[in-house]
């Protein structure tokens, strides 16, 4: 397991590194805000732990910017033992939260507990078929039926694109968000990259009444079988 640990206090990094090591965890160890932020986006990581208060980036601002591009599990570290605070955290996006002071066996637990529960949500996400009100999509055969009727022409790229969208069906993603998420971390290219495939995809599957992907001006795009309108 990757974890990558944004906190400032050096005693509690070198702490978490020797119980890393016991269990067999890779773990990065970075100090400032804007630093974890950018060494979150150069890696591939299993797990983040934050602390609340950083220098650069506060931990919960840190979380709510992780969270508009990736769904890696996070643990807040908080010294802060409201429940306004805790509920605070949850709502940026972290999956868990530990209250300071801390035992490290408390930690190692509920690292395990968000992994597992992570684990077992993107195991029911991975669905190779999805069935709605005008779509059949198989994953596995990469066969898409509208109305029952089999369209041929999608390219591997539309074809990802329309599970994404279906399969998130009237939540609203900014480009950067489809890029990172259909597209891959890999990909570098310009936003307009996601206007084009949305554009042909629409031509493809959809009609000026009926457009299934709708424009959400200032926000991007969503997936939306129930609306009538183009919201452009």
């Amino acid at each position: 397991m990757r974890i990558l640990v944004v906190e400032d206090n050096e005693g509690v990094c070198y702490m978490l590194e020797m119980f890393f090591m016991k269990e067999k965890y890779k773990g990065e160890f970075v100090h400032n805000g804007l630093e974890g932020y950018e060494r979150f986006r150069g890696g591939d990581w299993d797990l983040l732990i934050i602390d609340w208060m950083l220098p650069g980036m506060d931990g919960v601002s840190l979380c709510k910017k992780i969270r508009e591009i990736s769904n890696v599990p996070i643990i807040i570290l908080t010294a802060k033992d409201s429940e306004s605070d805790q509920v605070l955290g949850l709502e940026m996006g972290a999956d868990d939260y530990v209250t300071k002071p801390f035992s490290p066996l408390t930690l190692m637990a509920r690292i395990k507990a968000v992994s597992r529960r992570f684990l077992q949500d993107v195991k029911k996400n991975e669905r190779q078929y999805l069935d709605t009100a005008h779509f059949k999509i198989s994953k596995e055969t990469r066969e898409v039926f509208l109305n029952g009727e089999k369209i041929e022409s999608l390219t591997p790229k539309e074809f990802d694109l329309l599970f994404f969208f279906i399969q998130n069906q009237r939540q609203v993603f900014s480009r950067e968000q489809l890029l990172e998420k259909v597209w891959g971390y890999q990909f570098y290219g310009d936003e307009r990259t996601v206007d084009v495939h949305v554009k042909r995809l629409r031509k493809k599957i959809g009609t000026i009444e009926q457009p299934f992907i709708h424009t959400v001006w200032g926000v991007g795009y969503k997936f939306d079988e129930s609306a009538q309108r183009v919201e452009v």
